[in-house]
């Protein structure tokens, strides 16, 4: 019988995507679904890029744009890394991409090669294994824990390094926690990754601006880990411009060139006029960005205070990004009313999608069985009311 590729058949399906897809289901047929599930800005992208937008499209930005980015946009990312991050790059060290999703792919498929180990803390994003499993290498997990504020230590790095280590991914903020690593956290793991050649670290800063502790650290600032990083990021998550689908990579030229060579063969460039409003998205005011940071940061104190209040529920307190992890493994084992024995954290999502009618991700997809994933990116009363649905939800397992 005819089938698909043994490639295809070693990845699972996204649990953020599948979730959403179900949740939409729930809506078409009339149902008032909260969805909570996907990790998406609630805000329409500011008018004034939309507006660079359409005068890119009055000035014919209509043809293929060259594969690693327009000059223009790669300039205005070098200044963006030197102003922002106090990171000097050349445009021949930019990347530009269809999203960071297609970023982050590059890279791994660029460096792995099959055998070869990529760690990934857990938890983690759901793409981050099926990614190095695309590639023919081993994810490697390194189990961060509620208790350590979901944040892998250097020591824990340094047990899971081999011989056949290749890459390390490291998400902060991070999805799904929200969990931010300081400048002494990225110390301690730069100086491990430094005494191992060949050893590189994929940063994913996609949730860099979502910060509520304060300036966004990068590994790539410490003295020999910028030939060692490439740092991933782009405007979908800081300019709520998830749909416009830009991305980029800061790394050594080497590695530019790799994935540049790849990107030729599969995509070629991203969207010319998504690249005009990137553009102006980096080089004029930043004033959107600190007004949706201050949007989160209030919604993540509300979602924060109301999940504290739900009886079982364990709860740290996320410092970036716009994610809620909460633990929830003292449900297990409790009867839904149906009758049905909620053993899993998606077995909990499935139930409070269908008793309450809110969208969540079970913590299973994300490499930590015992929590679940909510998105705050929605509005005060959204939040508000999944949380009053939850909790009445949850009140009646046994």
């Amino acid at each position: 019988m005819a089938q698909l590729s043994n490639r295809l058949q070693r990845l699972a399906p996204s649990a953020t995507l599948a979730m959403s897809q179900k949740s939409a289901e729930m809506k078409a047929q009339g149902i008032d679904v909260i969805n909570m599930s996907v990790g998406e800005p609630d805000f329409n992208t500011p008018d004034h890029i939309k507006e660079a937008a359409k005068t890119a499209i009055d000035q014919n930005y209509s043809r293929y744009s060259p594969v690693p980015g327009y000059p223009e946009l790669r300039k205005a990312i070098v200044e963006k890394l030197r102003r922002e991050n106090g990171l000097e790059y050349t445009t021949n060290e930019i990347l530009v991409s269809n999203g960071a999703k297609q970023s982050v792919c590059n890279t791994v498929m660029a460096l792995v090669n099959p055998g070869e180990e990529v760690i990934i803390p857990a938890p983690y994003w759901v793409s981050y294994p099926q990614m190095a499993l695309l590639a023919g290498g081993t994810p490697v997990f390194v189990e961060a824990t509620f208790e350590q504020n979901f944040k892998m230590t250097a020591e824990q790095l340094e047990a899971a390094i081999t011989p056949k280590t290749r890459l390390i991914i490291l998400c902060s903020p991070s999805n799904p926690t929200g969990s931010v690593y300081n400048k002494e956290e990225l110390r301690a793991l730069a100086n491990v990754i430094l005494k191992h050649d060949d050893l590189f670290v994929l940063a994913d800063e996609i949730y860099e601006h979502i910060n509520y502790v304060g300036r966004h650290e990068s590994i790539a600032q410490f003295p020999g880990m910028k030939e060692r990083s490439i740092i991933v990021n782009g405007v979908s998550k800081a300019y709520a411009m998830t749909g416009w689908r830009i991305g980029y990579i800061a790394a050594p030229e080497w590695i530019v060139k790799g994935c540049n060579k790849l990107q030729g063969q599969y995509t070629s460039g991203p969207c010319s006029v998504s690249q005009k409003a990137a553009e102006f998205a980096y080089t004029e005011s930043q004033a959107c960005v600190e007004e949706m940071r201050q949007a989160f940061e209030r919604r993540r104190d509300l979602i924060v205070a109301l999940a504290k209040e739900i009886p079982g529920l364990e709860v740290n307190i996320p410092e970036g990004a716009f994610y809620l992890f909460p633990k929830c493994s003292s449900f297990f084992g409790k009867t839904a009313p149906d009758g049905s024995t909620i053993s899993t954290s998606t077995d909990l999502a499935m139930y409070l999608l269908q008793e309450a009618h809110v969208a969540t991700v079970g913590g299973d997809a994300f490499g930590d069985p015992a929590c679940f994933r909510m998105s705050y990116a929605t509005s005060d009363e959204n939040i508000r009311e999944a949380m009053r649905r939850i909790a009445a939800a949850l009140a009646k397992l046994k």
